[in-house]
């Protein structure tokens, strides 16, 4: 795991790069020091050289971040750490049972943390642009679809898209922020924000054609995702949480005590869905 010293005045360093996906590495020119969660002296020893640790493990791994936890908490030097989540809320989702322990892991970490004492950023993105978006949430598919497309639910549930390198923008904007300390921050960039009916519409405006469209019921989906091998439907568990059960745009972010990137941090510029969605027409 590299441990990375940024050359900023205020000596702010920063220990694990946004390497979201591979696609994304460092915005500032670094130092590399090396740590192992296999290796607790290392690793605190590394730590020891930072003051803000950005996870950014799969979510295979997410419990090993126990492991970074008490290397953070022994090195007494951090000011920020910000877990691996980048995703939905897990303390938000309404599908308790049917992910596999997906979000209720990532929720035991938060616990942790805040039963550590560790100061914490949260980051909830949402989904990334590479999920589910390529084939307009079509699982099936690998391209948006062409002639038919299948709409879940009413279509009218809205869901959340967001650039995997934009993820990372926002995010090294919150880890010296004090506005942002012990808080979550949410991710809902207008022109990011689109229901299935309206993804629907864009595509045909852009591809100039009308799709045939199917709409499957709340019952039909949860009859797929049972009959889907493990995890094979764990999209379609997706799908069900954000576009059945609004898992990513049910609550309001200012009143959940959370704060939304693109209000905090209006500069930083991001790719829209439209503009995603020109480089597949």
């Amino acid at each position: 795991m590299p441990v990375l010293p940024s050359s900023r005045c205020s000596l702010f360093l920063i220990s694990v790069v946004l390497a979201l996906l591979g696609l994304f590495l460092i915005f500032f020119p670094y130092w590399v020091f090396q740590g192992s969660l296999q290796d607790e002296e290392s690793l605190i020893e590394a730590i020891k050289k930072v003051d803000v640790v950005i996870c950014a493990l799969n979510s295979t791994q997410i419990l090993d971040q126990k492991l970074l936890i008490q290397a953070i908490k022994k090195a007494g030097s951090i000011n920020r750490f910000i877990p691996s989540e980048f995703g939905l809320d897990p303390d938000k989702v309404q599908i308790s049972g049917m992910d596999y322990n997906f979000y209720s892991r990532k929720a035991e970490i938060r616990r942790l943390v805040e039963a550590e004492g560790i100061p914490y950023t949260y980051v909830s993105c949402n989904f990334y642009m590479s999920c589910l978006l390529p084939s307009l949430v079509q699982p099936e598919l690998k391209a948006p679809p062409r002639d038919k497309i299948k709409i879940y639910g009413d279509g009218n549930i809205k869901g959340v898209f967001v650039k995997e390198c934009d993820v990372a923008a926002f995010t090294i904007n919150t880890m010296d922020d004090p506005l942002t300390l012990n808080k979550v921050l949410y991710l809902r960039p207008p022109g990011n924000v689109y229901s299935m009916n309206e993804l629907a519409d864009i595509w045909e405006t852009k591809i100039k054609k009308k799709l045939q469209k199917t709409y499957v019921s709340e019952e039909e989906l949860l009859c797929i995702i049972r009959e889907t091998p493990y995890p094979d439907n764990m999209l379609f568990v997706f799908i069900y949480s954000v576009f059945i059960k609004g898992d990513q745009t049910y609550f309001d972010i200012e009143s959940s005590g959370g704060l939304e990137g693109t209000q905090l941090y209006p500069h930083v510029k991001y790719t829209t869905i439209s503009e995603y969605l020109d480089t597949l027409v």
